[in-house]
């Protein structure tokens, strides 16, 4: 096995980077025109593989909104559940319908399919273009079906900082509370992308800024696959490799 990647216990999946919402603190810029997305039956055939030659303790989905392509949430967290991987995370901004019986559907075949973990990402960015209600009643379905589930917000500069926006997210999680949904700690802001062009003045640009997710290239832990079947910090491609070759052959950048 590749002393490099021997430690690896978890598996990400960036579903698409289609997305409902248009956040200024979105690392990721422009969502416009994306219409890529991972396959279903490749998404699982890739927690299979990796899970047959590693202990694998977590998988998660997440965007863009994966569940605007949920079935791919289902296969990943399907084949998750089916190869003893304990946990099943999905993060999404809750937003992929407005209309109740689908939102019901979704909810429920989440369930089915094994996922045990939800993080809805709901703060002051992602509501002032997404709707409140459809995203609250989510939540409620989600929580009655009886799977872990929290509100994941974003900080701006820290989750004490005194600004505009971290106060507008306190109120939005305080609507979470009263039906039963309590907050994680959340993530602070990297000024990256949208956040760097609408959110600079709340941060010191001459600070490097680094993410808390950032592997070690000599130890990986985690590998996230992207839309394009991209393979972040291994530099290989699913659509041109299998994925135990891609694992298999890695060594870190000099």
């Amino acid at each position: 096995m590749n002393k490099y990647v021997k430690n690896l216990d978890r598996i990400e999946f960036v579903v698409t980077f289609a997305c409902t919402g248009f956040c200024k603190h979105c690392s990721q810029g422009s969502h416009e025109n994306q219409k890529e997305y991972i396959d279903a039956a490749t998404a699982a055939s890739i927690v299979r593989d990796i899970a047959s030659k590693y202990t694998i303790n977590s998988v998660m989905s997440f965007g863009g909104e994966p569940l605007l392509f949920p079935e791919t949430v289902y296969a990943i967290h399907k084949a998750a559940l089916e190869t003893g991987i304990p946990k099943r995370q999905l993060i999404t901004n809750g937003f992929f319908s407005k209309d109740s019986t689908r939102i019901k559907t979704v909810a429920r075949n989440l369930a089915k399919c094994g996922i045990n973990d939800i993080c809805i990402s709901v703060d002051a960015f992602h509501q002032e273009t997404i709707p409140l209600e459809p995203v609250k009643e989510f939540a409620a379905e989600i929580k009655a079906l009886g799977i872990h589930i929290h509100s994941h917000p974003a900080w701006v500069a820290s989750k004490e900082h005194d600004n505009p926006y971290n106060r507008r997210t306190t109120e939005i999680l305080t609507e979470f509370q009263s039906i039963g949904i309590t907050p994680s700690d959340g993530n602070i802001i990297i000024p990256h992308g949208n956040a760097l062009k609408y959110l600079s003045s709340y941060y010191d640009l001459d600070k490097e800024y680094t993410s808390p997710y950032e592997e070690n290239p000599e130890d990986i832990h985690a590998i996230c696959i992207s839309p394009d079947g991209s393979v972040d910090v291994l530099d290989g491609n699913i659509n041109n490799s299998n994925i135990l070759e891609i694992l298999e052959k890695y060594t870190p950048p000099k």
